[in-house]
């Protein structure tokens, strides 16, 4: 049962990875509005934009995942294919 729920909260398509990118970057958008709000001038800005940064590269790092853990599939099936 456990294995089962577990289950839910690994990302398997790309689909998903997009979904959860974009909820990710709603999220930093909202807190940098924040930002903007309490520190008007660079320094709002900045923060802005470190939020933006910041799931530019997460959303780089799910992707490159998504892509690295399909080949190790592949490659585990073409060596258990080939004995």
């Amino acid at each position: 049962m456990l294995r089962k729920i577990s289950r839910l909260f690994v990302i398997k398509t790309r689909f998903e990875a997009f979904l959860i990118i974009y909820a990710l970057a709603l999220g930093a958008t909202a807190r940098g509005a924040n930002y903007l709000e309490q520190y008007p001038g660079w320094g709002g800005k900045l923060l802005f934009l470190a939020c933006s940064a910041a799931v530019f590269m997460a959303g780089a790092k799910i992707l490159d995942c998504l892509r690295h853990e399909k080949a190790a599939r592949e490659a585990q099936g073409q060596s258990t294919q080939g004995r």
